[in-house]
C-alpha cells in the first residue's frame, strides 16, 4: 500500500499544518493544511466528509466535501445570532454519519446553565451529503433564532490538495427556484445548496443562506441543508455500489465476540467498509472497496485485494467483484511509463486531469509525483496476491461457474510472475523504470522503507521477502486450481514454488546476537537488507517457511522489539533508521498486524498461539484509544513508555485494510 507519493497512505505528503483562508478570485494557494487526525469523518464511496470536532467545515487544509476526486464544499459554518454554537461532543460510529451536539449561548434561560441545545447530524451520500438540525428548547420562555449557514467551493482536485494546492473558491449564484446557491465550474460540474424549509435569505454574494426560527419553551424545531454535487459524467470513474452488506454479521458476532471491545470494533469497521464499497462506472456490477478517506477513495490492487481476503469469512461477493475488476484491467503490454506489463495487476486507478483546474497532479513534499496517469502498475506484489485471492475464494466455497473466468487471468499472472517479475537471480523483484513512479513498490513503498539495521536504503532492484512468500503461495495455489479444472501446467508452477522455497532459504536468512530471521530484503547486489521488520510476519501463511524457520519468526514477533504492546511495530526498535512515528520504519500498521496474526493462527502450535493472543489484545488496546475506528496507522512507542497509542499526524481514517484487520482478528480470536 500507500507511499508518500502516491500510494495509499497519507504518508510525509500529508498536509501539514493549518491553511490560511482564500479567497474569490485569488490565485491558487500552496498552503499547509491541518492534520487529519484531527478532523471527523464520514464515507459513502464516492463522496466523504471532513471536518472538525466540533463539526463546521472551514476554509483550508483537508476539510470539506469531496466527491469524485473534487472537493464539493470547501467550507459550511453554521452561527446561530451570528455565533457560532458551543460544542458539547461529537459521535463518529463508523459509515455515511457524523453527530454533533451543541448549546446555544444568549438566549434561553438568564444564568450559567444552557437551556437552548442544537443536534446536528450529517450523512454523507455518494453524491453530497445533507446536514440536519434539530433546535430543542429546555427553556421557561420563547427564543428567537437567526440561523445562518456561510458556505463556498473551490471546486478543486483532492490531488491538488493533498499537494498543498488549494484552488481560488468559485463564486455562489443564486440557484433557480430552489432558493439556494450554485457553484460551477467550466468543466461542467456544479455544487447545489439547498435548504428545507426554504431559506427566509438567499445572499449569493457572502455564499450565505439563512432562517428565522421562534421556539416556544419545550418546542423542537428542525431544518435540513442539502449539498449535490454533479458532473456531467465525463469525467466518472466511480459509482457507489447498490444493495446491502451480503455478510451474515449478526450471526458472526453473536456466536463468536466474546470481547465487548471486539465488538464495537467489528461494528464500526463493517459500517465504514460498507460505506467505502464502490464499483467502475464501466463495470458497475462487480463491487469492491476503495482503499480510505481521504486520498485514497479509489481503487487500489493491493488495498482492495487484502480487504477481500480479509473479509472472506463474510462471504465470497466482495472477492469476486474485486478479482473480476482487476482482472478487467489486467496489464496486455509494456509501458515504462505506467509500469504495465502483460499479466500485471494493476497499483491504483484515480481519476486525474480534472477539466479547469492547474495542478491537478500534485507532487509531494519529498519530490516524488502521483502517478501520471489514472490507471498505474506500479506494485510488485499485487499480482501474486491477485492469484492468491482466487485460490481462496475457490476454497470458501465460490462455485466453478464463478471461478472458471478467471483462469485466464490467473494463468497470465502465473506468467507474469515467472518472466518480468523474475530478475537473474530468480527473485520477484521490482524497479522503477519510468524514474517518476514509485521507488518502492511493495506495501511499504515510502521512500526510506527499504533499509539495513545501520540505515542503508537498498537499491534496486529490490527482492522483498513477503513477496517471495505471496509468489510461492499464488503459484500453489495457482497449481491446484489449473488442476482441479484440467487446465495444463500445475507441475510447473509447483516447480517454480520449489525453487523460489529452496533460493529463499539460501539467501534471506541473516543473524544478529538474538539468532537468525529472514532479512527484509536482498537489494541489486544480492547484499541482504537486514532490518528487523515487520514484513517477516507476512511469510507465515504462505508455506514458504519450514517449522523451524516458523518457529523463528514467532519468537520475533513476540519480541518487545517489533511488538509495542499495540500492534507490530513495522521495524524493529532496535534499528537504526527506528522512528516510532515514521509512515513505515516504526509506526503500527493495524493490517500488517492482523496478517502475522492470521499468520500465527495458521502455524497453531502454543507459542504462535500466544504470539497472536498478544498481538490481538495490542489492537484492542489501540482500538479502545481512537474509539473503535482504527487509523491507517498509528505511533510504534512502546506501552512502556505511553499509556496509549499516539496519533500519526495525517493517517487517513477510515482505511479499509484497516477496518478489515477487525474481521481478521474476529475469526482468529474465535479460534483462540
Amino acid at each position: 500500500m500507500n507511499d508518500q507519493t502516491g500510494g495509499t497512505g497519507a504518508g510525509g505528503a500529508g498536509l501539514a499544518a493549518q491553511a490560511e483562508d482564500s479567497a474569490p478570485g485569488n490565485v491558487t494557494l500552496t498552503v499547509r493544511a491541518r492534520h487529519l487526525n484531527q478532523l471527523v469523518s464520514a464515507v459513502s464511496a464516492p463522496a466523504s466528509a471532513l471536518s472538525g470536532t466540533d463539526g463546521q467545515l472551514r476554509r483550508g487544509g483537508a476539510q470539506g466535501l469531496f466527491v469524485q476526486d473534487y472537493r464539493a464544499l470547501s467550507h459550511l459554518v453554521l452561527t446561530v445570532n451570528e455565533e457560532e454554537p458551543v460544542p458539547l461532543g461529537y459521535e463518529a460510529a463508523g459509515g455515511s454519519v457524523n453527530e454533533f451536539h451543541y448549546a446555544l449561548s444568549g438566549v434561553g434561560n438568564r444564568g450559567p446553565d444552557p437551556t437552548i441545545f442544537l443536534h446536528r447530524a450529517r450523512t454523507v451520500e455518494p453524491t453530497g451529503m445533507i446536514e440536519h438540525f434539530t433546535f430543542a428548547s429546555r427553556a421557561g420562555i420563547g427564543a428567537r433564532l437567526q440561523v445562518g449557514i456561510a458556505a463556498a467551493a473551490d471546486l478543486g482536485g483532492l490531488q491538488a490538495l493533498r499537494g498543498g494546492t488549494v484552488a481560488p473558491e468559485r463564486r455562489a449564484q443564486p440557484d433557480g427556484d430552489e432558493d439556494g446557491l450554485v457553484w460551477r465550474e467550466e468543466g461542467g460540474c456544479a455544487t447545489h445548496l439547498t435548504g428545507r424549509p426554504r431559506p427566509a435569505t438567499v445572499e449569493p454574494q457572502a455564499g450565505r443562506v439563512a432562517w428565522e426560527l421562534t421556539l416556544a419553551p419545550g418546542e423542537v424545531k428542525e431544518l435540513d441543508v442539502t449539498v449535490r454535487f454533479e458532473d456531467d459524467g465525463a469525467y466518472t470513474v466511480f459509482i457507489p455500489t447498490t444493495g446491502e452488506w451480503p455478510a451474515p454479521l449478526d450471526r458472526h458476532l453473536a456466536d463468536q465476540v466474546g470481547d465487548p471491545r471486539l465488538r464495537r470494533l467489528v461494528e464500526v469497521s463493517v459500517a465504514d467498509l460498507d460505506k467505502l464499497r464502490m464499483s467502475l462506472a464501466r463495470d458497475p456490477s462487480n463491487p469492491f472497496v476503495a482503499a480510505g478517506v481521504p486520498w485514497y477513495l479509489a481503487l487500489f490492487g493491493r488495498d482492495s485485494i487484502w480487504t477481500a481476503r480479509m473479509l472472506l469469512p463474510l462471504g465470497t461477493d466482495l472477492a469476486l467483484g474485486t478479482l473480476r475488476t482487476l482482472a478487467g484491467l489486467q496489464g496486455r503490454r509494456a509501458d515504462h511509463g505506467t509500469g504495465e506489463q502483460p499479466g500485471k495487476i494493476l497499483h491504483e486507478v484515480r481519476r486525474t486531469g480534472l477539466p479547469g483546474r492547474p495542478g491537478s497532479i500534485a507532487t509531494s513534499e519529498d519530490g516524488g509525483p502521483w502517478p501520471p496517469v489514472p490507471t498505474y502498475y506500479g506494485t510488485v506484489d499485487a499480482t501474486p496476491l491477485w492469484v492468491c485471492l482466487l485460490h481462496e475464494t475457490w476454497r470458501r466455497g465460490a462455485s466453478p461457474a464463478d471461478v472458471e473466468p478467471l483462469l485466464a487471468p490467473l494463468e497470465r499472472s502465473l506468467e507474469w510472475l515467472a518472466g518480468p517479475a523474475l530478475d537473474s537471480r530468480g527473485f520477484v523483484s521490482y524497479i522503477d523504470e519510468s524514474g517518476a513512479g514509485l521507488a518502492n513498490q511493495g506495501w511499504k513503498d515510502s521512500r526510506d522503507a527499504v533499509q539495513s539495521r545501520l540505515g542503508r536504503r537498498a537499491a534496486p532492484p529490490i527482492a522483498l521477502c513477503e513477496v517471495q512468500g505471496y509468489a510461492y503461495q499464488a503459484a500453489m495455489g495457482g497449481a491446484e486450481l489449473l488442476e482441479a479444472f484440467g487446465r495444463p501446467g500445475p507441475d510447473r508452477w509447483h516447480d517454480f514454488a520449489d525453487g523460489i522455497r529452496q533460493r529463499f532459504a539460501r539467501h534471506f536468512w541473516v543473524e544478529d546476537d538474538a539468532g537468525p530471521y529472514p532479512a527484509l530484503a536482498l537489494d541489486g547486489s544480492g547484499v541482504p537488507v537486514d532490518a528487523v521488520a515487520s514484513n517477516m510476519g507476512h511469510l507465515l501463511a504462505t508455506g514458504l517457511l519450514n517449522q523451524d524457520e516458523a518457529e523463528l519468526v514467532t519468537g520475533r514477533l513476540a519480541g518487545a522489539d517489533l511488538n509495542s504492546g499495540f500492534g507490530l511495530r513495522t521495524m524493529a526498535a532496535s534499528s537504526a533508521g527506528f522512528n516510532p512515528l515514521s509512515y513505515h520504519c516504526g509506526s503500527v500498521w493495524p493490517h500488517d498486524t492482523a496478517i502475522s496474526i492470521l499468520g500465527l493462527a495458521h502455524d497453531g502450535r502454543p507459542a504462535a498461539r500466544e504470539a497472536a493472543a498478544s498481538l490481538v489484545e495490542g489492537l484492542l488496546r489501540a482500538a479502545e484509544h481512537f474509539e473503535y475506528r482504527l487509523p491507517e496507522l498509528y505511533g510504534g512507542h512502546s506501552r512502556d513508555e505511553v499509556g496509549r497509542p499516539l496519533a500519526y499526524p495525517d493517517a487517513c481514517c477510515p482505511q479499509a485494510w484497516a477496518a478489515a484487520a477487525s474481521v481478521a482478528i474476529l475469526g482468529v480470536s474465535a479460534r483462540l
